[in-house]
């Protein structure tokens, strides 16, 4: 069974109904990048570069992102994303000037939906994501953080579902956000807008690991190099079940995962990794 490749054919049929970035629109501003990525080892950090607004998810930064999400997806050599950011927010949410810009000129705004093949992707990237968050969050960048398997997040930064507040709900990012958040701590906070702490998105959920400001980066080094340590493959497949597991009632449930047990266990880097545990070698994955 070969690893799932990822990039535009790895969304799903019904994507292609939802709002995309205008491709002519963002690849006039490539000059003017709005997200950086660089390779850290196995990691491949993806970082929104757009201080100036606090990164904001334009148009522009959207498609950067997604297309750089598609690259690392589908680059063999890279067994981590990390998504980060430069500045001191990690994202402010939609870029409403830019919104206000287009419902004057159109009469209508594309509203959140713009995000929604971004979100997916980082769902169903077939590798691990971190988000390094050493900043505030905001509308948008809340559903780039609960899209992402593990989150740290420096004891400094600060989060809000804000949408209330300017008379919207935060209704494209409640999919991520209810699929790890728990739902009364999230009710409340969709509903009030207020801002809470990093320890308070850990207990509700949204956050793995508090750290010291200025410990983000040496925290995700080591979360990378654990990951490292397991096979791609199965990773991928980890984070597979782990969204489709709930959705099955328990004889689905078991069946499939009986059937995916059998096929691992017998795949390459099952038969590698029992050789390498017998030999008392680490294993040498080539996925």
């Amino acid at each position: 069974m070969g690893q799932p490749r990822c990039g535009p054919s790895a969304l799903p049929s019904e994507a292609t109904s939802l709002p995309r970035p205008r491709r002519d629109h963002w690849e006039r501003r490539l000059s003017a990048a709005l997200v950086s990525a660089v390779d850290q080892g196995p990691a491949r950090r993806i970082s929104l570069d757009s201080p100036g607004n606090r990164n904001a998810l334009s148009e522009a930064l959207i498609g950067q992102l997604l297309t750089a999400l598609e690259r690392a997806g589908g680059d063999p050599s890279v067994r981590v994303v990390v998504l980060s950011h430069t500045g001191s927010s990690f994202c402010s949410g939609a870029d409403l000037k830019e919104q206000l810009q287009e419902r004057a000129r159109s009469g209508a705004s594309s509203g959140a939906g713009l995000l929604v093949p971004v979100l997916k992707l980082l769902q169903e990237l077939p590798k691990p994501v971190i988000a390094e968050v050493r900043g505030a969050v905001r509308g948008g960048g809340m559903g780039l953080v609960a899209a992402s398997d593990i989150v740290v997040a420096t004891g400094d930064s600060s989060f809000a579902f804000s949408e209330t507040r300017v008379g919207v709900a935060p209704a494209v990012v409640a999919v991520p956000v209810l699929a790890r958040m728990q739902r009364g701590a999230a009710l409340e906070l969709f509903l009030t807008g207020r801002t809470f702490t990093p320890e308070d998105a850990q207990r509700a959920g949204l956050v793995n690991l508090v750290v010291e400001p200025g410990h983000a980066g040496a925290e995700t080094e080591r979360l990378v190099a654990e990951l490292a340590l397991g096979a791609p493959l199965a990773q991928a497949e980890i984070r597979r079940l782990v969204r489709e597991v709930p959705r099955w009632d328990q004889d689905t449930a078991y069946a499939k995962m009986a059937d995916l047990s059998r096929r691992l266990f017998s795949s390459p880097e099952g038969e590698e990794g029992m050789t390498a545990f017998r030999e008392r070698r680490p294993p040498r994955w080539t996925g």
